[in-house]
């Protein structure tokens, strides 16, 4: 049986190194070594407080950053807040009702867009089959107009945040068999 050589390990190497140094080397002082050992250790010192200061900024920037991350958001959504204080105050001044519902379905239509333009897409539910990923069935009824596990009405709408699912939209799923008459 042939015997493992034995591997010369890189740590064996560096004391090897080392022990060479040494004994080559004239001796050094204990002064010396003393001043070496306290210059690093102020080293050491200086770049622990270095660190600490960085993560002290570093959480102060994402603190700052996390308590004003709405701002733009908010700085858009002002002018559909004056909106409603304008359609509120010409409410008390004349009881028009044609005229409030029309600014009001504009103040709605201003608050869509806003939203939109940050991302937010409504789901379309009524009529799709129903996936549990989507929706949050609240019952199921019988519907024979469209195919059964489809969502027979939306009960309130559901929302996309650009790519992520922000609210499941809450739905009726038919149950029923689909008559041929309905197709």
């Amino acid at each position: 049986m042939n015997k493992p050589k034995k591997v010369k390990m890189e740590k064996d190497i560096n004391k090897d190194e080392l022990e060479e140094k040494n004994s080559s080397s004239p001796e050094v002082s204990e002064e010396e070594e003393i001043n070496e050992v306290s210059l690093l250790r102020d080293r050491l010192m200086r770049k622990a407080a270095e660190f600490e200061n960085y993560k002290k900024r570093t959480e102060n920037e994402i603190s700052s950053y996390l308590k004003y991350a709405n701002e733009e958001l908010i700085s858009e959504l002002l002018p559909v807040l004056d909106d409603f204080d304008r359609v509120i105050a010409s409410w008390g001044e004349k009881h028009d009702v044609e005229t409030f519902k029309k600014g009001v379905e504009l103040i709605y239509d201003k608050f869509k867009k806003v939203l939109g333009k940050k991302g937010l897409k409504e789901m379309e539910s009524t009529g799709k089959p129903f996936d549990v990923n989507l929706h949050d069935a609240l019952m199921q009824v019988d519907n024979d107009k469209i195919d059964p596990n489809s969502v027979a009405e939306t009960v309130e709408k559901g929302y996309y945040l650009k790519d992520k699912v922000l609210r499941h939209a809450k739905v009726l799923v038919s149950k029923g068999e689909r008559d041929s008459d309905g197709e």
